[in-house]
């Protein structure tokens, strides 16, 4: 991105792969990411893996969320951490919101813009 200022209102949403969700990418560099992702209740963010670092805060709702075989329910004010290529996902128990920051960039979010 050029711009040095990103407004929520002005930024598209894209569809993901995912029923009941979708994301909104905030800001990004080559090393770094942040992404806004909406669910709807019930949502499944289905288990995968990927080399980037991801780090993710819970704005809203409430989340199952398994990272390296663990699971736990997080929500409003949580956040959780999942090194590289280790095999996460997450439930959404009530439509919610994480933001999602990545390391580097995820270029696979990029081609769909």
């Amino acid at each position: 991105m050029n711009e040095p200022f990103v407004r929520g209102a002005e930024t598209p949403w894209q569809d993901t792969n995912d029923v009941g969700m979708r994301r909104q990418i905030l800001g990004h560099g080559p090393d770094l990411m942040l992404v806004r992702v909406e669910f709807d209740e019930g949502a499944v963010g289905a288990l995968h893996h990927h080399p980037h670092r991801q780090a993710a805060y819970v704005v809203a709702g409430r989340f199952e969320v398994t990272i390296d075989g663990q699971t736990t329910e997080l929500t409003v004010g949580d956040c959780f951490y999942v090194a590289a290529d280790k095999v996460h996902g997450v439930v959404a128990r009530e439509a919610g919101t994480l933001i999602d920051v990545f390391t580097p960039a995820r270029l696979d979010f990029l081609s769909t813009e």
